[in-house]
């Protein structure tokens, strides 16, 4: 039976923009009630009158902040109910070269990126395990499972998130409740423009030979994947063969990625030797 989002309640944090924007609007238009969570106030209400239908909801939240999130945990539970989604989307990088980055920059991203994961699962996990029943979606990344050159500070953020999510789905199966953990590749958001600027060159090479996807079509493969009880989700093509490559060749893949970077190395050479910017 094919699962319907009408009348479901799906709570989507990182909701003001981006994946979880998309994915909002997606949902809304299936006829679920959505509850938006993001940091900033006039975004979120922006976001939320662009969603189709009524009895939409948003809270403004840092899911950094472990109390905060208790505190809004608490009024949508009350005000609105127990969500049957749980889509952990909220989510920051800072690319850069290891020994540029403050330290500082290490912990934000965890803190944001991983802790905000845990705390947001942590207020609903409960009442969800309660009814037996509902799906939590955690937003990874390709660089959540393939250390990328030049995310020394995301990377491990994306990876803490996958084995969060494992270990999750471990323990919350035979409570009805099921867990999904998303890889996006680069995908077309506010957040991709911010860091292009940031990448170091070897970087910007790297991603010139993968594809760019539309948030609409991330959300549209996250929510296809959901209905169909897929626990790994890996929208586009791109992260299909790479998942696929990385569990096959095993450590080989660093042999690969070796190529990869000492390839995008060359072609900077040249392109510098041209007078060409990266």
């Amino acid at each position: 039976m094919k699962m319907s989002l009408k009348g479901k309640l799906v709570l989507v944090t990182g909701g003001s923009s981006g994946i979880g924007l998309a994915l909002a609007r997606q949902a809304a238009a299936e006829g679920a009630r959505v509850v938006l969570v993001a940091r900033r106030r006039e975004k979120l209400e922006a976001a939320l009158a662009g969603l189709e239908g009524a009895g939409h909801r948003a809270f403004p939240c840092d899911v950094a902040d472990a109390a905060a999130v208790e505190a809004m945990a608490a009024q949508v539970l009350e005000e609105v109910g127990t969500p049957d989604w749980v889509v952990n989307s909220a989510g920051v990088t800072r690319p850069g070269y290891f020994w540029e980055l403050p330290v500082e920059v290490f912990h934000e991203l965890m803190e944001i990126n991983y802790y905000g994961t845990v705390h947001v699962c942590k207020a609903f996990v409960k009442p969800m395990m309660a009814r037996h029943s509902g799906h939590i979606v955690n937003l990874s990344s390709v660089a959540g499972f393939l250390g990328v050159f030049g995310y020394s500070a995301y990377s491990p953020s994306k990876f803490a998130v996958w084995g969060f999510s494992d270990t999750l789905r471990a323990e919350l199966k035979a409570e009805g409740v099921a867990v999904h953990v998303v890889f996006p590749p680069d995908t077309d958001t506010p957040q991709l423009h911010y860091e292009m600027p940031l990448k170091p060159p070897e970087t910007k090479i790297l991603a010139e030979t993968g594809g760019l996807l539309t948030a609409e079509q991330v959300a549209a493969e996250i929510i296809g994947g959901v209905k169909r009880g897929k626990y790994a989700i890996l929208p586009g093509s791109d992260p299909k063969w790479m998942w696929k490559a990385s569990h096959l060749l095993g450590c080989g893949t660093y042999k690969v990625m070796d190529w990869l970077i000492a390839r995008a190395r060359r072609q900077i050479a040249r392109r510098k030797a041209k007078g060409e910017e990266i």
